[in-house]
């Protein structure tokens, strides 16, 4: 399904890829028809972008799979990294402490899971020479979804007092795991402190994230681009979710698998099988003749 616009596969020299919810299956992992298509396409020179909300830690297995390279985004486009180099993040971009420190007393008024994730020592052999730690300040059962779902063990610790130590700089980002009913509250209580401060995207059912406003899948991807010398013309970009709308602004296609969100679907130029049919490798196969 598509709006009408044509590709020219000839003229595409990268794709962006979100994971979850698109290119990765349920069970989180890689289709190996996706993972065939996306290598078959590397080997014939076209670069892949992965962009994803993920850190940088739980998205290196994925980048070392698929074998691609380069300046990636994470964290919605606060770390733009290379996972093959331990030259540290290309771009990073903290929310200042008091943010999370705020997020984490919503969280216990609200009695809602919060986490935060900081930047941690330089962890050579891979991953950007970039390290985070994730923290929350209390167990619960979303930290063990969240911990089956990403492979990211949360430290419990109070998260206003690490924000506030200097130490880290501020949160990378943090996020409210919390049913959708609660979320409209969440944003009110936020915004209504902060403001245009900061950027708050829902990128799953449950979650709903805080960054440093002017970070997006859409600004990571744009200076991604800048860094490979890419014209959004010659970008195809792939996602689910609602923060994958700014990257879809950015790039010359988007295609969104029809287990999106709605006004993700509505916003795509093709709209394709879900997740779980391996929609992205159906995609791949019929613009890039790879059958």
């Amino acid at each position: 399904m598509g709006n009408g616009k044509k590709i020219d596969p000839s003229s595409i020299r990268a794709i962006a890829i979100d994971l979850d919810g698109t290119t990765l299956l349920a069970d989180s992992t890689i289709g190996s028809r996706t993972a065939g298509c996306i290598k078959r396409l590397l080997s014939g020179g076209m670069q892949v972008i992965v962009c994803t909300g993920r850190a940088v830690g739980s998205s290196l297995g994925y980048c070392r799979e698929l074998e691609a390279t380069g300046a990636m985004v994470f964290f919605n486009g606060a770390v733009i990294a290379d996972p093959a180099s331990d030259d540290g993040a290309i771009r990073l971009s903290l929310m200042p402490p008091e943010v999370a420190a705020y997020g984490a007393k919503v969280a216990r008024e609200m009695d809602v899971h919060y986490q935060a994730f900081f930047p941690g020592s330089p962890s050579p052999g891979g991953g950007g020479g970039f390290s985070e730690i994730l923290v929350t300040e209390k167990s619960r059962p979303e930290s063990e979804i969240y911990r089956k779902q990403t492979g990211v063990v949360p430290v419990v610790a109070d998260i206003g007092e690490i924000a506030s130590s200097g130490k880290n700089g501020g949160a990378i980002k943090s996020m409210f795991i919390a049913d959708p009913s609660t979320h409209d509250e969440i944003i009110e209580r936020m915004k209504g402190r902060f403001g245009d401060g900061i950027y708050m995207p829902r990128t799953h059912p449950t979650y709903l994230e805080v960054l440093k406003a002017g970070v997006s899948k859409g600004a990571g991807l744009k200076t991604v681009m800048e860094l490979r010398g890419l014209r959004p013309e010659e970008v195809i970009a792939f996602g689910d979710e609602e923060n994958d709308l700014p990257m879809f602004a950015e790039a010359g296609f988007s295609v969104a698998p029809a287990n999106a969100r709605e006004k993700v679907r509505e916003a795509a130029d093709f709209v394709v099988g879900p997740n779980t049919e391996e929609g992205v490798a159906t995609f791949l196969e019929e613009t890039f003749r790879l059958r």
